[in-house]
């Protein structure tokens, strides 16, 4: 039973990993109608965190997914694994949270 939640996790990030990095690569395109320079400080922040995530959060999406899956396949480690699963979600679905949340230019 231990290999579910690392299986789930493996299943969700081959879904939203692909997507969040096609929207959040996408997501520049918001600036086209005020350009770069006269765009809102809101969304030039949003910009920044989105790019920001998908630089550092997929270090931290690799790590927890792995460490998820190399842990040691004993009942002791089955809460810290769904844990480790969980977290490796999060940088993808905060990523999509903000594309799909863009404040106007």
């Amino acid at each position: 039973m231990a290999w579910i939640a690392p299986t789930v996790a493996t299943v969700l990030l081959a879904l939203l990993c692909p997507t969040a990095l096609l929207l959040g690569g996408l997501s520049a395109m918001a600036t086209d109608g005020c350009g770069p320079d006269h765009c809102s400080e809101a969304l030039t922040t949003s910009l920044s965190l989105i790019y920001g995530t998908l630089f550092f959060g997929g270090f931290l999406t690799l790590g927890a997914w792995v460490t998820a899956w190399a842990l040691p396949w004993t009942r002791r480690w089955s809460v810290t694994r769904i844990w480790l699963s969980a977290v490796s979600l999060l940088p993808p679905l905060f990523v999509l949270l903000l594309v799909f949340t863009l404040p106007a230019p």
